[in-house]
């Protein structure tokens, strides 16, 4: 039977989190004097009032966190703190209407970085700063948070951790999830603020170098400036934060190790050389495809191309050029990248690089088992045999994502009737990327999608961040069995 005591004494915790955070946002409202504090203030309250009656009223709950409490933990909490983290846009009249302030916060969450605003300039710095913080919060990820503080209170994480980071091999840098945790956190906060001093050096804001940083080692691509990226011409900030975006994108396990000096791990294991040599790849097809195709200089097309290739596969989204005025042959490359993803254990969103890999490799040597059907050829990652039934479990994400993706855009299309558009907002969505393909590409945003859209698209974007599984599971009659 499922524990649901248990299920409302952890939200109500991470109520009260999200509570907390909205009050570290109220004080950048505070210091600039704007409109946004007493609507923070008010929300904040709101939400702690909320957590706290749940943390009462369920005081004598069975402190045992079982597989099923952990799924439906993990899957409720990105709607309950959207709900809850729309209340600053509703309060503060930035976003006056439920279903564009469940989407922007949604997105936010889930680190995916579609918007509806059309003039973000205009909000103020303590809101934009609730925004970024969103996306900083489900950058690593609230459950993985919480993992090092639940302890305390006698409640164990590993449940929690293992339905937050369904990957095919999630690694665990000790074996105590809260020391991992912590690791993680200390690790994400460092990045996050090296990448603020850089921005700020390069001649960015303190407050724009703040809210770049976070979304950025997010891979959630909100920015301050409607032009997004594109707003700084500075090289040296548009390099920084290429370099970030990647690290955002590798496993934090990698980042652990490097930082230890273990540098042998590094560049050793398997998944980081392809992420590397995709985006190699793929950089130099674009680079070299906007040398023949425009009249950009050299460094430019290099940048240009760097940047839209790292952004796009650590499923970042921020953009420094509009892709869909490129030729149809690149456009169709930067929509590949939509299928990619960053790696295992990074906060980037998507299929998730290993997982290609994997299925690469099971393709060739399947050939090689019809031409030699007696042999025994396993498939092999970082040379060690991967078992049968991690295979099975890549193969069936595979099907259930491309169905997802069919199924869902022949949907979208009652909404969106343009299927380039449909196609792009789809695969946005479920890769939790940002821009899309044609009306919601990199110069456009979801402002215009109709409000049914957005609730649909706000699920797929929930789907995704949890790697479908997570979420699936809860639709088969069999989980609510006794």
């Amino acid at each position: 039977m499922l524990n649901f005591k248990i299920v409302f004494r952890v939200l109500g915790f991470l109520l009260v989190v999200e509570g907390v955070s909205m009050l570290i946002a109220m004080s950048i409202s505070a210091i600039y004097q704007d409109a946004g504090l007493f609507a923070l203030l008010k929300s904040a309250l709101i939400s702690i009032a909320v957590g706290s009656l749940a943390l009462l009223s369920t005081r004598k709950a069975e402190k045992k966190i079982g597989k099923h409490e952990g799924f439906v933990i993990v899957s409720l909490v990105w709607v309950v703190f959207s709900f809850f983290g729309s209340l600053p846009y509703l309060f503060s009249h930035s976003i006056p209407d439920l279903t564009n302030a469940f989407f922007e916060t949604m997105s936010g969450f889930t680190t995916t970085g579609s918007s509806i605003l059309n003039d973000i300039e205009s909000l103020p710095n303590g809101i934009l700063f609730w925004r970024s913080m969103t996306q900083w919060l489900g950058g690593m990820g609230i459950i993985v948070l919480s993992l090092a503080i639940l302890p305390i209170f006698g409640i164990g994480g590993m449940q929690l951790f293992a339905a937050e980071v369904p990957g095919p091999t999630p690694d665990k840098i000790s074996p105590r999830i809260r020391q991992t945790a912590k690791s993680l956190w200390i690790i994400y906060l460092g990045f996050t603020i090296l990448e603020t001093l850089l921005l700020w050096a390069g001649g960015m804001t303190l407050f724009d170098a703040i809210n770049h940083s976070f979304t950025t080692m997010a891979t959630g691509g909100y920015s301050t400036k409607q032009a997004s990226v594109a707003y700084w011409s500075s090289p040296f900030i548009q390099y920084v934060i290429i370099f970030f975006m990647f690290l955002a994108g590798t496993n934090f396990t990698l980042s652990y190790l490097a930082i230890h000096g273990k540098f042998e791990k590094v560049y050793k294991n398997e998944e980081f050389k392809y992420y590397i040599l995709f985006i190699v790849g793929f950089t130099a097809i674009i680079f070299s495809g906007l040398l023949i195709s425009t009249q950009l200089d050299f460094e430019l097309a290099f940048r240009d191309a760097l940047f839209q290739v790292v952004s796009i596969i650590t499923t970042t989204g921020f953009a420094t050029a509009d892709y869909l005025t490129w030729t149809p042959f690149l456009t169709i490359i930067i929509f590949a990248l939509f299928f990619f993803g960053g790696s295992a254990g990074s906060t980037g969103g998507g299929i998730k690089i290993m997982r290609v890999v994997l299925l690469m490799k099971n393709s060739y040597y399947e050939l090689r088992r019809l031409l030699h059907p007696n042999a025994v050829i396993p498939v092999r990652f970082n040379r060690r045999a991967v078992s049968d039934q991690i295979i099975t479990n890549v193969l069936a994400f595979f099907m259930f994502y491309f169905i997802i993706f069919f199924l869902s855009t022949i949907l979208y299309t009652l909404v969106e009737p343009d299927l380039q558009s449909a196609m792009g907002a789809v695969a946005t969505s479920l890769g939790n990327i940002g821009p899309g393909l044609g009306n919601v590409g990199p110069a456009e945003n979801f402002h215009h999608v109709h409000p049914a859209g957005k609730w649909f698209l706000s699920f797929l974007m929930l789907l995704g961040r949890l790697e479908l599984f997570t979420v699936l599971v809860l639709f088969s009659p069999a989980f609510w069995k006794k």
